[in-house]
């Protein structure tokens, strides 16, 4: 039975009685993304993973198979890929360091051979695009070498060649948002004007979940980009103009990838170490040159770098604060989700949680939260939060005068002193959004787990979207000051819960 041969029941696509669809890189950026979309398809998804606690968190991951594997372990890979009938392959390690084209062909080559002694009919892999008479860079050979490896088993592969991929969390669209966010004046090396045809992440999905239903696809390489074919420098300027910022670019006849990786890992989260192999596959260009996508896919039609920057951006915007930023948290580092304090950024999002276990039920935790604000005030340093809304009013904003609906209970829309309440969850989540004026958005959550033994577990946690280089200014000149509020905050919460547990 194929994949197009599914069952329709009750409306819904059935594709149970096909085999496993197993996602490498679930925990990464696309792959994340693709086992959930895959699972509202209706396809039954497995993710081979290296440490399983790095799903925690994830909405979606108790309905997936786990695999715990590596894909330079063979005897792993034999495991892993038991039942399953298609592989996507979405591994890259050049983040290791050095001798990451090495380990990718190596990789690849083993998957490959698994997959084939397994029985799995067809890979399905995301590569780089790039063309150059001069030699491609060490990562994007990688990029293309990893693909032939893959193909060296016999297994059939469809390979999908992608240039930047524009969205929140894509590694080259972080460093253009952080490089236009924090820069007014830009320094562009020659690389900068290097042509690309950047794609939207919802495209790549669309056509990594479409090549399933596509038999046509296997055996391909399939280039595949978005409308538009623009520079870098296009690209960092058309995003300083959709987020209202002016930019300006000052162009230099040299400036090494050794330096310029230098550079970014100073201004942006991206380490040198990553930068400097990205920045050196810059200087190819990456355009589509053939029209498979088009004749294979022509339900897709992909949208401008405008429209893909408005998507992405709109994540800063939207209520789904819960479901994306907060997951990065879950899926960090193992011993990350016990500290009591995380400062990070993720997906141009600078994000502050705390957490404290607390010897008193949810319910009377939620309770005390739920009761923040108007006449009770904010139980700590409540003079500063005095402060803070008289300075908000004297610049035309909402002050603290707003007060709250009722003195016990919340809704979601209700005003709570310079906050809004953005979501409520009884007896779990409360998220208030800011609206004093601040150089971007803000937004401070509380969630409430019972905690095994007894008692709670109380998280609070602050969310910033910087707006250009005052944005950052901003966090950074207030963290003292908010960091020892915040603290004194989820501190005083948990002790007026504790002595309120027994009321």
């Amino acid at each position: 039975m194929g994949w197009s041969d599914v069952l329709q029941i009750g409306g819904m696509v059935d594709k149970r009685a096909d085999g496993i669809v197993l996602v490498t890189g679930a925990t990464g950026y696309i792959g994340g993304r693709l086992a959930p979309r895959l699972l509202e398809l209706g396809y039954p998804v497995r993710c081979l993973v290296r440490d399983p606690t790095r799903l925690a968190g994830r909405p979606w991951a108790g309905r997936v198979e786990v695999a715990t594997g590596d894909v330079l372990d063979r005897s792993s890979l034999l495991a892993a890929m038991r039942g399953v009938e298609v592989a996507y392959y979405l591994v890259h390690s050049m983040g290791a360091g050095r001798g990451f084209h090495e380990r990718d062909v190596t990789a690849a080559r083993l998957f490959g051979e698994a997959a084939r002694d397994s029985g799995v009919r067809r890979i399905i892999y995301l590569g780089g695009l790039a063309h150059g008479a001069g030699g491609l860079s060490e990562h994007l050979r990688s990029r293309q070498e990893t693909g032939d490896a893959l193909r060296a088993a016999g297994v059939p592969v469809t390979e999908f060649r992608a240039g930047v991929i524009v969205g929140s969390g894509s590694l080259s669209f972080e460093m253009i948002r952080y490089l236009t966010e924090r820069l007014p004046v830009m320094i562009c090396p020659r690389w900068v004007f290097t042509r690309t045809q950047p794609i939207g992440i919802r495209e790549v999905l669309e056509y990594l979940t479409a090549a399933l239903d596509t038999p046509a696809s296997a055996g391909r390489v399939v280039e595949i980009g978005g409308a538009d074919v623009i520079s870098y420098g296009d690209m960092m300027m058309l995003y300083a103009e959709v987020r209202g910022l002016r930019r300006w670019m000052v162009p230099v006849p040299v400036l090494t990838p050794r330096l310029s990786s230098l550079w970014v890992n100073l201004v942006t989260p991206i380490p040198a170490s990553i930068a400097r192999p990205l920045i050196e596959g810059l200087r190819n260009e990456s355009v589509v040159r053939d029209a498979s996508a088009r004749e294979l896919f022509p339900q897709i039609v992909p949208a401008g770098y405008r429209v893909s920057v408005e998507r992405a951006l709109a994540r800063l915007e939207a209520s789904s604060v819960e479901t994306a930023w907060s997951d990065a948290l879950s899926a960090g580092p193992a011993g990350a989700a016990g500290r009591p304090v995380i400062l990070t950024t993720f997906e141009g999002m600078v994000i502050e949680r705390r957490r404290r276990e607390v010897a008193a039920p949810p319910e009377v935790v939620f309770q005390v939260i739920t009761g923040l604000g108007g006449a009770r005030g904010w139980l700590y340093m409540n003079w500063a939060w005095r402060v803070r809304g008289f300075l908000d009013r004297l610049i035309g904003g909402v002050g603290l005068r707003r007060g709250r609906r009722h003195p016990d209970e919340l809704r979601v829309g209700d005003a709570l002193d310079f906050w809004r309440v953005e979501a409520l969850e009884p007896g779990r989540l409360l998220r208030l959004r800011a609206e004093m004026k601040v150089p971007g958005n803000a937004w401070l959550q509380f969630s409430v787990v019972p905690r095994e033994g007894g008692g709670a577990v109380l998280t609070q946690t602050a969310f910033f979207a910087p707006k250009g280089l005052m944005g950052w200014l901003y966090w950074y000149g207030l963290y003292p000051i908010h960091g020892l509020i915040f603290s004194g905050l989820i501190k005083r919460i948990g002790e007026r819960a504790e002595r309120h547990r027994g009321a």
